[in-house]
């Protein structure tokens, strides 16, 4: 039975599964310390959603909440579900309680962005029912970053 959870504390399983996840994800940053670990679980804004089964950590999610002077904003970030689990529903499962845990916190609504590459993760998200926006999006990097 596939279940969702909030971390709530850095423990083996999670450092083993955030060492496994994080790479198919991106392979330019590395997974997170536990120092790095244990700051995402204090935070008031960021809450970890981790998703397992009988066999383990299956995939995770990072949920941002934050208020501005218009509400409260939801934000899904890092969405990375084991590539020996993709198709089986947990992208799915994980945007659902992430979606309602925003929305139980007074988000009035959850965004995210998602590279167009990744299309069976678009595709999920237009199923869940995230409509494209009509936007852009800008990032700032510090000169000395673009130089290397």
């Amino acid at each position: 039975m596939v279940q969702t959870y909030i971390a709530t504390e850095v423990t083996d399983e999670l450092r083993a599964a955030m060492d496994r996840l994080v790479p198919q994800l991106s392979k330019s940053n590395p997974p997170p310390t536990d120092q790095a670990l244990q700051e995402m679980i204090d935070s008031d804004a960021s809450i970890l959603f981790m998703c397992r089964d009988e066999t383990g950590i299956l995939g995770t999610l990072t949920l941002i909440l934050f208020r501005i002077p218009t509400g409260i904003r939801a934000w899904i970030e890092d969405v990375i579900v084991d590539e020996a689990a993709r198709g089986k529903g947990v992208g799915r499962i994980l945007n659902e309680a992430a979606i309602d845990h925003a929305f139980a916190k007074g988000a009035i609504t959850v965004d995210l962005t998602s590279r167009p590459s990744r299309e069976a993760a678009n595709r999920l998200y237009q199923r869940i029912g995230f409509v494209e926006r009509d936007t852009n999006v800008y990032r700032y990097s510090p000169p000395e970053q673009l130089e290397s």
